[in-house]
């Protein structure tokens, strides 16, 4: 199964895995946000529903994820530029949109203030 982690974190953990991973060993996909509100900012939810009905199903036209969200695609149009911009969807040469993986793993952890 293709997972990516999303995580929170400073930038000196996502440094510890750089050296490693130039040495060949496999981190796995991370991508690092810098606060849980930046998080939460990227996923809201109807964004969370448009990643469940995105993943593992190979590339797809804006249409046809809107379509399988059942949304307006205007809405799913924004939404999926904002995944974009955020390095969690990619485009594809033929100018399709497919989130890379089957499955999403989330970790932070909420300190005491």
């Amino acid at each position: 199964m293709n997972v990516v982690t999303l995580e929170v974190g400073s930038r000196d953990r996502s440094n510890r895995r750089f050296l490693p991973a130039l040495k060949g060993e496999a981190q796995g996909a991370f991508i690092s946000f810098e606060s849980p509100a930046l998080l939460f900012k990227v996923f809201s939810g109807k964004r969370w529903d448009l990643l469940k009905v995105m993943a593992g199903a190979g590339p797809m036209t804006i249409r046809e994820a809107a379509r399988r969200a059942g949304r307006d695609v205007k809405a799913v149009h924004g939404d999926i530029h904002s995944l974009l911009k955020a390095g969690i969807l990619e485009r594809t040469d033929k100018g399709k949109v497919v989130f890379p993986f089957d499955a999403v793993h989330v970790d932070f952890m909420l300190n005491v203030a």
